[in-house]
């Protein structure tokens, strides 16, 4: 079997322009929907030449970093973090940090006051992302699509709050009946271009092709079902913004209807409380939809499966939003587990000498 060839590709992140192609090695790199990914490599130094390849153009917040695997884009983010390092043998090299390119909207903020009046959630998303990048300087070629969800809302943001715009985008997908979105990277078939997709799913990023069978035995090398309780709660209240529009009065929050799991309580359930606060929100309805959603979301255990498989059967990046079938007959399950999951996030790591390629998929349970 042919080794795949792997490269990273380092270019200047407002005009993606190629700087240059570098060696990297104990790459890793992995992606997420509803969270940053990440890539952590090391940049091997052995000579002069390298030395000044690499100095001017590994510049921590201005440089793009492409991750291909046989020319196909598995990755894309941008680089924060260089350090460039000297061993005890006198080697030398630079240990590389970078996020996803959704990690720039952590370092973009909202200097304006912006209202949206009974508009579409995904058009206020894409209204975040135009307002990023019409500022001088602020356009790194995210692109987008015009699809709606069918949920309109209306929202009134305070250029005095100065919130960065991912945490504006998370917070309108949060609640109930909202959405998903992530920076999805990939070639554009027709130029071969690099293209940066901001990917809105309504109500979850999901794609349509047939699933893809995972056994273990097989190409599944390891597989684990950690279940958490920790964040359970069957009664839920959210705390929103305080009234002080009456100096004179106690200051007290804005809080939504408490919501009690009556079921989970009468099926034996212990009650376990949870909270919320949304400082910046002061309209009681859309506390309440934050308050419903995030009582949804913990009413149960987590449970987040994760196999790490080989990639030989149509493991890549672009699995993230599918849906896969996970099949096991071991000594956890004798009589045989078979459950439908959809891939959330995926972790990949490249062949070494001693060690094949792999990719471990973190799933959730599928709709």
């Amino acid at each position: 079997m042919t080794t795949p060839a792997y490269r990273v590709l380092v270019c200047d992140l407002r005009t993606d322009a190629l700087l240059d192609v570098l060696p990297v090695t104990e790459v890793s790199v992995e992606d997420y929907i509803g969270k940053a990914g990440s890539l952590r490599a090391t940049v091997p130094v052995p000579n002069r030449e390298i030395a000044d390849r690499v100095r001017p153009i590994l510049r921590g917040g201005r440089t793009a970093l492409w991750v291909e695997r046989d020319r196909d884009i598995w990755w894309g983010g941008i680089l924060w973090s260089a350090v460039p390092k000297i061993d005890e043998r006198g080697y030398a090299s630079y240990e590389i940090q970078a996020g996803t390119f959704d990690t720039y909207l952590d370092h973009r903020r909202l200097f304006e006051s912006l209202r949206a009046e009974n508009i579409d959630q995904l058009d206020i998303a894409r209204n975040f992302v135009d307002y990023a990048q019409g500022l001088p300087g602020g356009d790194i070629g995210i692109e987008y699509d015009t699809h709606l969800s069918g949920i309109k809302r209306t929202r009134s943001y305070s250029k005095h709050d100065q919130t960065p715009i991912r945490e504006l985008l998370d917070k309108l997908a949060a609640v109930e009946d909202g959405f998903e979105w992530r920076i999805r990277c990939d070639r554009a078939a027709d130029t071969g271009r690099r293209r940066k997709l901001l990917e809105l799913g309504y109500p979850r990023i999901a794609r349509g092709e047939a699933d893809i069978v995972l056994n273990h035995p097989g190409p599944v090398l390891t597989y684990e079902h950690p279940e958490d309780a920790t964040t359970v709660a069957n009664v839920w209240q959210a705390r929103g913004a305080s009234n002080n529009s009456n100096q004179a009065a106690e200051s007290k929050p804005l809080l939504s209807e408490l919501l009690v799991d009556e079921q989970a309580l009468a099926d034996g359930w212990p009650r376990l409380d949870g909270a919320s606060d949304h400082s910046s929100v002061d309209d009681a309805g859309t506390l309440g939809e934050y308050a419903r959603a995030e009582a949804a979301a913990l009413r149960r255990p987590q449970v987040i499966p994760a196999v790490t498989c080989r990639l030989d059967l149509g493991v890549t990046p672009d699995l993230i939003g599918r849906t896969v079938r996970l099949r096991a007959r071991d000594l956890l399950h004798p009589d045989g587990y078979d459950t439908r999951h959809r891939v959330v996030g995926i972790t990949v790591t490249p062949p070494t000498r001693d060690k094949g390629e792999t990719a471990t998929l973190t799933l959730e349970a599928a709709a």
